[in-house]
């Protein structure tokens, strides 16, 4: 990796970055967690009981494998199994056991209509949502055998809080046009939020309260296994093999996730961030959480690279949106989006110069790596990814700087972009393996994949709705709430609620990409849900918990990095 510039920043870079006048400042709180991961980049303070977890591990993963395979679980039994080793976070381990067995289940509901016969409302659901996840075809007409003559669900579903439960997830992998299921989805929301007035175990009642609030298909599968293996343990018919796989292997995982982020601690620190940035989010804790649908420990060199990547991309946001000049911008934004050469700094305030400095330099460390992989072509469409962004976070900054709100035809092209979910998943297949071919990285930058756009639209539109208030009071472009409010005439909680609409359908239509055959590989439309999944964890409730990261999120770190799991 070259060095392109001085790394030391001169005095006038700290009073120019300092609160200037005619600029602006958003007071973003600074990090929670400064040097607190720094501890673990050391060998001798990290993978502690790594031998023995892991003999323990391939253990219990035999006993799984069994489980999974054996002849004398039934249909029924294995979709309880199945469902139980993916909720605990567990079910990387057995991908082709699992695979093999939902097949072998969907053949026999296709060719001998499996469960036809089954009124349980609990099997059935099951049967659908994992089979759904799964892309296999399964029509939401299985349902109607739950449903009176008048075409409603039957009332006496109502005292089955566990069928209703299973229902109620279900209904979140739902198509277009299903209005079957959008009004199960009415009916067992209203009947388990009433759960108070039925009798049911501690354990329903704790599962039902988070399922409102987190249903499954929408929530990112380590935070989720965290939860729910505290949950589990509380089932009194709970399966000890699994349990006791679930708790090692999560702070086995944790342990390398914490050395990997104590080494970007260091490059982070490296960077001097806080001095030459002090306008900036500093977030690089948060980034590493919120790209946590690559935890599998495989993933190592993907969530290095996007982890960096991720973090100094949040500091250009901020330039564009809360720091710099207009013409400062339109340099920025040229030697980005045109030059992409040492010699582009010259013109540039200091304060560029440095952050221009680090996009170049951590380019040049990726591209390294690349070659020696064999994978040189993926850098040019990591550069475009972020020539991309620059451009649209330019014409966001010039929206603003000539106080334009636009119409939502010419908002959401822009916001979709600047949205950066595109980049972020062409930057993620950087450290992937052969999965990823140049034709995904074409299909991917150049066709417009439905599914990308729908994850964009559901990441804008949520960060809009949780973001408008305080982005309104420090300054800064309009949300697609203000957008919406103008060219319609509505009140901003009209807005909101249209907004949420569209949100709704944008997942319809992830759920319909993932129907088999797909695109691309089924692994890489996954990555693509879990990101999804991740921008429904920052932005629900209407707050922004990346940029507020004292709020929900600092939860979610401490669960996930910070505290691991009693055994």
């Amino acid at each position: 990796m070259s060095a392109r510039f001085s790394a030391s920043p001169s005095s006038s870079l700290i009073e120019e970055t300092s609160c200037v006048a005619g600029r602006r400042s958003a007071n973003f709180h600074p990090s929670i967690w400064r040097d607190y991961f720094l501890k673990y980049a050391s060998d001798s303070n990290s993978m502690s009981y790594h031998g023995i977890a892991e003999e323990q591990i391939e253990r219990l993963k035999g006993e799984v494998r069994k489980m999974l395979t054996g002849a004398m679980y039934k249909p029924t039994e294995k979709l309880n199994l199945i469902d139980q080793i993916q909720r605990l976070g567990i079910a990387y381990h057995f991908k082709l056991e699992i695979e093999e067995q939902l097949e072998q289940i969907h053949r026999g509901y296709v060719g001998y209509h499996y469960n036809d016969n089954d009124n349980e409302l609990h099997t059935v659901a099951l049967l659908f949502r994992l089979l759904r996840q799964q892309g296999h075809h399964i029509s939401n007409e299985i349902f109607n055998k739950f449903k009176d003559n008048a075409g409603n669900f039957n009332k006496l579903l109502i005292a089955d809080v566990q069928g209703l439960l299973s229902l109620f997830e279900a209904c979140h992998l739902r198509y277009h046009g299903e209005d079957n299921l959008e009004d199960a989805l009415a009916f067992t929301t209203t009947h388990l939020e009433s759960i108070d007035k039925i009798k049911v175990s501690p354990y329903l009642k704790k599962r039902v309260s988070h399922a409102l609030n987190q249903p499954i298909h929408k929530g990112m599968p380590r935070l989720e296994a965290r939860c729910y293996i505290q949950l589990y343990q509380e089932e009194p018919y709970h399966n000890d093999v699994l349990l006791s796989l679930a708790k090692l292997d999560f702070n086995l995982v944790q342990e390398q996730h914490r050395k990997e982020l104590g080494n970007l601690t260091r490059w982070w620190k490296g960077l001097d961030v806080q001095r030459k940035f002090p306008f900036a989010r500093d977030r690089l804790v948060e980034v590493y959480v919120c790209l946590g649908e690559y935890y599998e420990p495989k993933y190592e060199a993907t969530r290095e690279i996007l982890a960096k990547l991720v973090s100094v991309l949040s500091i250009i946001d901020d330039i564009y949106d809360a720091y710099g000049t207009l013409e400062e911008l339109e340099l920025f934004t040229e030697a980005i989006g045109s030059h992409w050469d040492v010699d582009a700094k010259d013109g540039l305030p200091e304060y560029m110069q440095e952050c221009y400095k680090i996009v170049l330099d951590l380019y040049d460390e990726i591209g390294y790596k690349l070659s020696q992989e064999g994978r040189s072509y993926r850098l040019f469409y990591a550069k475009e990814v972020m020539k991309n962004q620059v451009r649209a976070y330019f014409a966001e900054a010039k929206w603003f700087h000539q106080n334009h709100i636009p119409m939502m035809e010419e908002y959401m092209p822009i916001a979709l972009s600047s949205a950066a979910i595109g980049s972020i998943l062409a930057w993620s297949f950087l450290g992937m393996g052969d999965v990823v071919t140049k034709d995904v990285f074409d299909w991917l930058l150049f066709s417009d994949p439905k599914m990308v756009k729908a994850s964009s639209v559901v990441g804008r539109l949520m960060n809009d709705i949780a973001g408008h208030k305080f982005e309104q009071e420090r300054g800064h472009v309009a949300t697609a709430v203000e957008c919406f409010m103008k060219q319609y005439g509505v009140t901003e909680e009209e807005a909101k609620e249209e907004l949420c609409k569209q949100v709704v359908d944008a997942w319809k239509d992830i759920n319909e990409e993932l129907r088999r055959p797909t695109v691309v590989p089924m692994p890489l439309l996954v990555q693509i849900l879990n990101l999804t999944r991740s921008s429904h964890m920052m932005y629900k409730g209407e707050t922004d918990d990346y940029t507020h990261a004292r709020t929900k999120l600092k939860e979610h770190v401490t669960s996930l990095l910070v505290n691991p799991l009693p055994m």
